[in-house]
């Protein structure tokens, strides 16, 4: 895999594998189905064999992440279901994965647009829902900046520091994201238990 990808890559100039890496990143923020884990084991290939810097390669590409995912938190926001209407945004975009996305919102709050990151094929649609709910951008920035901070160095570094051993690095990666999205949803269903316990109580309260 490395060998094919080095291949691709030494076609290209340092200034053209950054833009393709920030161009690829930036669509699937959009929602197509193109693998954001692969374009960042792209860009930690490139580092490695020394086309492009480690530090620009992570920068570019969390540049490319949260532009990416703040494209479509902004396409929520300004124009909501009604973009969902038309045909290309009705197939990245279902209305039965959006509905069940901002039910889950609504029970499980802010926490769930960090782990979106960790998330592929339900990103898009959670920070989609994120701006029809008119969250404050303040607030979807910290979240998914922050993921984004733990997710791009994490891949574009173990690829440059375990670079001789990329299959199996890739088989770590994906074992940590899984990992790490099994973690996120224990924390979030226990604060949403939290919460649900401390309503009931007050409501109780309140009878």
């Amino acid at each position: 895999m490395d060998q094919q990808l080095l291949d691709f890559l030494l076609q290209f100039s340092s200034s053209t594998i950054y833009l393709v890496v920030f161009g690829i990143l930036l669509v699937c923020g959009l929602g197509l189905p193109i693998p954001e884990d692969l374009t960042l084991f792209m860009a930690g290939i490139a580092a490695y064999y020394g086309l492009i810097s480690v530090v620009g390669a992570m920068i570019v590409a969390y540049l490319g992440v949260t532009l990416g995912d703040t494209i479509m938190f902004f396409l929520g926001a300004h124009f909501g279901r009604k973009l969902t209407k038309k045909w290309i945004f009705h197939k990245l975009l279902p209305d039965d994965r959006l509905n069940s996305v901002q039910r889950k919102f609504r029970a499980r709050g802010n926490p769930l647009i960090f782990a979106a990151r960790f998330m592929p094929g339900f990103r898009a649609p959670i920070f989609f829902c994120a701006g029809t709910l008119h969250l404050p951008y303040r607030v979807f920035l910290f979240y998914d900046g922050l993921a984004a901070l733990i997710s791009v160095p994490l891949i574009i570094g173990a690829v440059v520091i375990f670079g001789d051993n990329i299959e199996q690095v890739i088989r770590a990666i994906q074992k940590a994201e899984h990992g790490i999205a099994a973690l996120i949803g224990l924390v979030v269903l226990a604060m949403a238990a939290q919460w649900y316990n401390s309503h009931r109580k007050l409501r109780k309260s309140e009878q």
